[in-house]
């Protein structure tokens, strides 16, 4: 006779997480910040996630140590951080960005996330729209680590046949609470997908150095385009910062929310202020240049979630009920979007601004 005896085991108790950081005080806007971030806790051995991108953070204070001994400084502060909790919910990251809100809000620069640094073949990136040129240009600088001869470019261009880059609407890493919570410019930065071993025993050092990265130079090509972001950030005079390309997006979203909707009187009302956005991004490009040196909703809306739930919600309203809740939701998209525009036109916000809209898009 066999008997088989399954164990468990629950231990529940409250312990204390650390956060680390490391400060470098800008010499002329040290109220500005540059940040990059990388959780070190992990289920199992965790070469791949986090250990490989805590390597790459290391790495970079490291060079940035040296630089600093040379008599450089950067312009604006840079904040290396080593999140703790990570895998429990983005703890660490989560609770530091919570308690320094209004400062991070107003003040941050860009949020530039490492989590898994390699784990596999191929450059993938997701950023928010603003940051894609200054990306695509630092993997024009970079060597790519597989293919001799080419840059990190090349090789990103070819897998996909055009650059790609994601958008960063998931919540399974540390730039969330910056991105979601803060609204603060983030990256994503790593190489290869789909790691069969995640949050096993398998993710070790022996499959790193056989298999994932045998002689660690993807390590060093993510380590030089996160470390070469964020000097571009930290030293430019003028952010390098693209927001036609968040106004093209926008625009492509909200085609895709036109041919959802029957009445278009509300979307034509966001085309309108995306054009705007779209103005005010060229104003400002050309300023820098003068003064520097589906089959549902829900799939098909994940960059518009509020009017994707209005639309999900109104299948038992009235045709005039589900309008109405469905522009009131486009109407708080076009007023943010509208809003965007005046802030890169430093202009203040209108005292009938609320009532242009309400009688614009009020049936």
């Amino acid at each position: 006779m066999i008997a088989l005896i399954s164990l468990f085991k629950e231990d529940r108790k409250f312990e204390k997480i650390h956060d680390i950081f490391g400060v470098i005080k800008g010499s002329e806007e040290p109220d500005r910040y540059v940040i990059l971030g990388n959780h070190r806790d992990a289920w199992t051995y965790g070469a791949v996630d986090p250990n490989s991108g805590t390597a790459s953070l290391l790495d970079i204070a490291r060079r940035l140590g040296i630089m600093l001994q040379s008599g450089w400084k950067p312009r604006r502060s840079i904040i290396l951080c080593s999140w703790d909790a990570e895998e429990f919910g983005m703890i660490g990251s989560t609770e530091w960005v919570e308690e320094n809100l209004a400062d991070l809000h107003s003040k941050a620069v860009a949020y530039l996330n490492v989590d898994c640094a390699v784990q596999g073949v191929g450059f993938f990136a997701g950023s928010t729209p603003q940051l894609d040129k200054l990306l695509v240009d630092i993997t024009r600088q970079v060597k790519d680590p597989d293919v001799m001869g080419k840059m990190v470019h090349d090789t990103w261009n070819e897998m996909n046949g055009s650059i790609s880059i994601e958008r960063l609407a998931r919540t399974d890493s540390d730039f969330a609470p910056f991105l979601h919570h803060a609204g603060i410019p983030s990256v994503d930065l790593y190489y290869g997908k789909e790691f069969p071993g995640y949050h096993t025993a398998l993710d070790s050092y022996n499959w790193m150095e056989k298999h994932g990265d045998p002689l660690f130079l993807r390590h060093l090509a993510i380590t030089e385009i996160w470390g070469l972001l964020a000097l571009r950030l930290a030293d430019d005079p003028v952010l390098p910062f693209d927001y036609q390309v968040y106004a093209s997006q926008l625009q492509e979203h909200t085609n895709a929310l036109s041919a959802l909707m029957n009445n278009s009187q509300a979307v034509n009302l966001m085309n309108g202020f995306i054009s705007d956005l779209s103005d005010a991004a060229i104003e400002v490009l050309k300023e820098a240049k003068v003064y520097s040196p589906p089959e549902d909703y829900e799939s098909k809306l994940s960059f518009f979630p509020g009017i994707a739930d209005a639309i999900s919600r109104s299948g038992n309203q009235g045709a005039d009920e589900r309008d109405t809740a469905i522009q009131h939701e486009v109407w708080k998209v076009s007023r943010a979007i509208q809003r965007a525009a005046r802030v890169l036109r430093g202009e203040f916000s209108r005292q009938n601004e609320q009532s242009n809209f309400s009688s614009v898009v009020t049936p």
